[in-house]
């Protein structure tokens, strides 16, 4: 089974090509950044640089997850929902049962696990368009967080749960470490590993991808369990930041993570995509809320902002997939 670059030419075009996506994308997130230094001083400061990464850590455990998904020319819309209904059950089993803490963690994962499953098996096995398996494992979870939690926050967080946000190692935020550990776990599972490489090719073309044998639904049902254990991750971190689990929790962040995704540079039309332009995509994203904050501009300025720039990306997706070539650069 060969599901790697044709030759070492191939490897050394794709990586050019990913490269300097990334390359443009950072270009982009430096000019925003002085525009928005000038309009307010406040925004490179140590203080407000942490701040805004700090802020960005859920949207990108989320988006870590995302990128799998759409790697394989799927869609999740189901992230938020996961995330809050896992978050409030893992800790309703540690405030309302008694149960100790890992007993509390290990139900929120396995709830991503399932709900990630349950939307995989129905997109593969029974052919269900992704975008309505999401839609309803959304409205499944939110369902069921309003009838666990009766509409109420629950709460206190255990001090071992709040050290995860909170804490300090090194004198650096053990929340961003944690991010950035999954991330490199991430970038590895999908560079480095035989799983990572029938991601891309099963997103590129599915039918050459399962006539090389490889089993395309396992892998594609794979990136949906990541992609709710990820969620069900962001929700033990969220609660740990917001002392608390509530029903509302995650509301309405779908579109923004896949905003970050596609802006990262992942093909909506699967096979193109990487970590390092998702977590710039989440960057990016936050940089611009951040921004909005700062300078006391209406929210809904903040939606308008981001919903040119999805726009922006989706049309760059399509001119690369016109002028490109089996995923390479035609014009270097």
């Amino acid at each position: 089974m060969n599901i790697g670059p044709r030759n070492n030419s191939d490897i050394y075009q794709k990586s050019k090509t990913r490269n300097i996506g990334s390359l443009g994308l950072f270009l982009v997130i430096l000019v925003f950044s002085v525009l928005f230094s000038i309009l307010s001083p406040v925004f490179l400061t140590v203080t407000n640089i942490m701040n805004l990464l700090i802020q960005s850590s859920i949207l990108a455990v989320l988006a870590l997850g995302t990128t799998f998904v759409i790697l394989t020319k799927g869609i999740d819309l189901s992230v938020g929902g996961v995330m809050a209904v896992s978050s409030a059950v893992g800790l309703g089993m540690i405030v309302n049962e008694g149960a100790p803490v890992y007993v509390g963690v290990l139900t929120s994962l396995l709830i991503g696990l399932l709900f990630g499953l349950l939307n995989g098996v129905m997109v593969t096995r029974f052919a269900i368009p992704p975008l309505i398996v999401s839609l309803a494992s959304m409205a499944i979870a939110r369902g069921i967080i309003q009838i666990y939690t009766n509409g109420a926050n629950i709460s206190p967080v255990p001090d071992s749960i709040k050290y995860l946000a909170s804490g300090q190692l090194f004198d650096f935020p053990v929340l961003l470490l944690i991010v950035g550990m999954l991330a490199v776990i991430a970038h590895l599972t999908l560079c480095r590993t035989v799983y990572g490489r029938a991601v891309y090719a099963s997103g590129g073309s599915e039918l050459a991808a399962r006539l090389a044998g490889i089993r395309t639904k396992r892998v594609i049902t794979g990136t949906y369990v990541i992609s709710g254990v990820l969620a069900a991750i962001a929700g033990i971190l969220l609660a740990a930041r917001l002392e608390s689990a509530g029903p509302n929790a995650g509301m309405g962040i779908e579109l923004t993570v896949i905003a970050a995704v596609v802006i990262g540079g992942t093909s909506l039309f699967g096979g193109q995509g990487n970590i390092v332009g998702t977590l710039l995509g989440v960057l990016l994203i936050s940089l611009i809320s951040n921004a909005v904050n700062l300078l006391d501009v209406p929210p809904a300025w903040d939606q308008l902002v981001k919903g040119i720039v999805i726009m922006v990306a989706a049309l760059l997706d399509v001119y690369r997939r016109k002028y490109y070539k089996t995923g390479y650069a035609i014009i270097k």
